[in-house]
């Protein structure tokens, strides 16, 4: 009797299912409380806990054999409006850097131990795009720091991370005020140490904005920025002229006055002048971007405002809009607005091209939650 021929058919194990989240704008200070226990008025991220619900939720349940890899797309973390025992510095060395950034940690535990369980589950990754304000995370020894917080290795990005058809970026390399300098992110000539070379805008920051929002912390917070003006000079025409003449002082010295720390020429101060906008649209920008054949999503952080457009069925952008809270004068959006917006990047199992999609995180259910109030 002949023996019966049977092939066993092994099916090949199937990729694992893996999505990508991108986040921007968080802008993390040293925290709510300061050690001291005072209040610290110029903290602006509130919702570290919605945060920690995130990373728990895209780790977990359906999503826990996924891969899952978190993208922080800049400003992440807020340098520029963190003290250095005291003051506010524009001359930011590798060590000053290092010891804002260990402020930060502390006083944002919960977010970077939940970052650590995120990361030390097999399959998950962090990705760090370097943003306009948390430039010092160009120095080694910030990133460094960083890995040791999260007990994982993040993989950094200085300007662009492009993958799959995916452009991403923070959004300051397209206005200049912001733009930083990719052939020289460090100053050395004529200077003790290695500082950061910071964009002008990072200086007007530090040096005069922050002195106006002592009095007004309102100030960077309202959207749009030319109505707020016009606003600001019918109905407080003293700070409105007073912050006019602080910045007319300011834009002289900047041209005038030969500092080895900040380098800046008429010519590019006037560009500036020209294109400044406190929430610029880089709607312009993303669509030259999808102009070439290898991208059909962009997204970008940076302006603050959440926003999607479709050029055609496949040119995409996407920005991810900020966790911090704004202020509208729009009639349609009048009113404070927080919402904590990201976008999610899906692949399909059948190996066609990811597909994004701006999402609203609005944290796991509770009775009660303390009232954010700066």
């Amino acid at each position: 009797m002949e023996a019966e021929n049977t092939t066993s058919t092994v099916e090949a194990p199937r990729a694992p299912k893996k999505i990508k989240l991108v986040v921007s704008d968080l802008h993390l200070g040293k925290g709510r409380v300061l050690p001291g226990g005072g209040t610290n008025q110029l903290e602006e991220f509130y919702y570290g806990e919605k945060l920690v619900e995130f990373l728990h939720y895209y780790s977990s349940g359906i999503y826990r054999d996924y891969e899952v890899e978190l993208i922080i797309n800049g400003d992440f973390l807020n340098f520029l409006q963190v003290d250095y025992r005291g003051h506010f510095l524009t001359v930011l060395t590798e060590g000053i850097c290092l010891e804002v950034l260990k402020g930060i940690v502390q006083g944002h535990e919960k977010v970077f131990k939940a970052m650590n369980e995120f990361a030390s589950k097999p399959g998950n990754s962090i990705t760090y795009i370097v943003g306009n304000h948390d430039m010092a995370m160009l120095w080694p020894a910030c990133r460094d720091f960083l890995n040791a917080a999260v007990g994982n290795s993040i993989r950094y990005k200085n300007i662009v991370y492009f993958f799959d058809g995916v452009h991403i970026e923070h959004g300051h390399m397209h206005e200049a005020a912001n733009r930083m300098d990719p052939r020289r992110f460090f100053l050395k000539k004529d200077l003790p140490e290695p500082i950061l070379n910071l964009p002008f805008g990072s200086h007007f920051f530090i040096e005069l904005v922050l002195k106006i929002k002592e009095k007004n912390p309102f100030v960077d917070k309202i959207r749009p920025f030319s109505r707020m003006v016009r606003w600001a000079f019918w109905n407080e025409s003293w700070m409105a002229l007073t912050s006019f003449l602080q910045l007319s002082v300011y834009l002289i010295k900047s041209v005038f006055v030969k500092d080895p720390r900040r380098q800046i020429s008429f010519k590019r101060l006037l560009q500036i002048m020209l294109e400044s906008a406190v929430f610029p649209d880089l709607g312009d920008s993303a669509r030259k971007i999808l102009n070439d054949d290898r991208v059909h999503m962009v997204i970008f952080g940076h302006c603050h405002v959440y926003q999607y457009r479709q050029w055609s069925i496949d040119k995409e952008y996407f920005n991810t809009g900020t966790w911090t809270e704004i202020t509208s004068l729009d009639i349609e959006s009048l009113g404070k607005i927080t919402k904590l917006t990201y976008v999610i990047i899906e692949y399909p199992e059948n190996g066609g091209r990811p597909r994004g999609r701006l999402k609203e995180w609005r944290g796991y259910h509770r009775i009660e939650e303390d009232v954010a109030v700066s």
